[in-house]
């Protein structure tokens, strides 16, 4: 396919172009003129002569009135190819224009992009870096609300690396149980930097070792998404009832509670299901993320209020929860 440039005509390529088209009329116009006046000069030479002004008006007329409008035509000619010329010019300049459009449409994207998946990484290092600093006492204190998230806190092999105390007590039974206003909190991750009460909250969550698993699988998962432009405060997903939230804590999977994916955005469904096929560890961290907040949901609905299921559905977590959960067929 040639290049759109190739047919472009440059401004001094169709002035040499003119410029030899008006040489060739000046040629003619000289030789016709030339002709013309040849063919006076005979005419005058071999016919009788007549005498008076008249004759002599008629003469002059006869003589210059051709040659007049001769180079008349060539002048009319000579305007033609300037405003042709100029024509040419004005449509090179036009495409320039447009050609540099474009790239000034086309780059500000790409630039928009990787500014926002520096943003995203940033904010990522920020929370982490104020995770493993800050031991503020204002960041560690339970809240008000002492009703436990979780109905039975895991043990096993999650508690087998505890260092035991004395008697054999885990260090970690020592710690009150993280709170259900807690757990909603960190599951939403903190607002901004000025945040406390989510930093406070996100503390607390990191201390369990059960929810401290959700909440790192659901970071990794929301880094990972905002690398292709897919915010959870973007999405509004359509309300589910609690009592399609306890059936999915249940064990009910399928149809049954399809109104769980309430996730609509056509556009963030297609980017995370091309990125979950193309990407292994995308994927691995999506299925791992949906397993972790299967098996911590379970347990905190058997505490949980129709309120509180209400008020964790619209956390960050669960956003992301519902868009891979669409992607992946839970509610298929």
């Amino acid at each position: 396919m040639p290049d759109p440039q190739d047919r472009l005509v440059t401004p001094q390529a169709a002035a040499e172009a003119a410029s030899k088209r008006f040489t060739r009329s000046e040629a003619v116009a000289a030789a016709l003129s030339l002709a013309w006046l040849v063919a006076v000069a005979a005419y005058i030479t071999f016919s009788p002569g007549e005498g008076g002004a008249l004759g002599l008006v008629m003469t002059l007329l006869m003589v210059f009135l051709p040659i007049a409008l001769i180079w008349i035509a060539v002048t009319t000619l000579r305007s033609v190819q300037d405003l042709r010329a100029e024509a040419t010019r004005l449509q090179s300049a036009v495409e320039a224009m447009r050609s540099a459009y474009v790239q000034t449409q086309v780059q500000p994207s790409v630039e928009k992009k990787l500014e926002e998946i520096e943003r995203a990484t940033k904010s990522t290092e920020t929370v982490l870096a104020t995770f493993s600093s800050r031991r503020d006492v204002s960041l560690t204190q339970p809240s008000a609300d002492r009703k436990a998230a979780l109905a039975s806190p895991r043990r096993g092999a999650d508690a087998g690396d505890q260092p035991a105390l004395a008697l054999g007590t885990p260090a970690e039974d020592l710690r009150p149980p993280l709170s259900v206003a807690d757990f909603i909190r960190a599951l939403q991750f903190p607002e901004s930097p000025e945040d406390k009460d989510g930093f406070r909250a996100l503390r607390l969550a990191l201390e369990d070792r059960t929810v401290a698993k959700l909440i790192r699988s659901a970071q990794d998962v929301l880094t990972l998404l905002s690398q292709e432009g897919i915010f959870m405060d973007d999405l509004k997903p359509d309300r589910a009832r609690p009592e399609l939230w306890r059936s999915f804590a249940q064990g009910e999977r399928g149809r049954a509670i399809s109104g769980l994916g309430g996730i609509r955005d056509r556009s963030s469904l297609a980017l995370t299901a091309g990125r979950m096929r193309e990407d292994p560890v995308f994927r691995d961290a999506a299925h791992h993320f949906l397993r972790t907040f299967d098996k911590t949901f379970s347990d905190f609905e058997k505490n949980a209020s129709d309120a509180e299921l209400i008020e964790l559905a619209d956390t960050r977590t669960a956003r992301a929860f519902m868009l891979f959960g669409r992607v992946a067929g839970v509610f298929d």
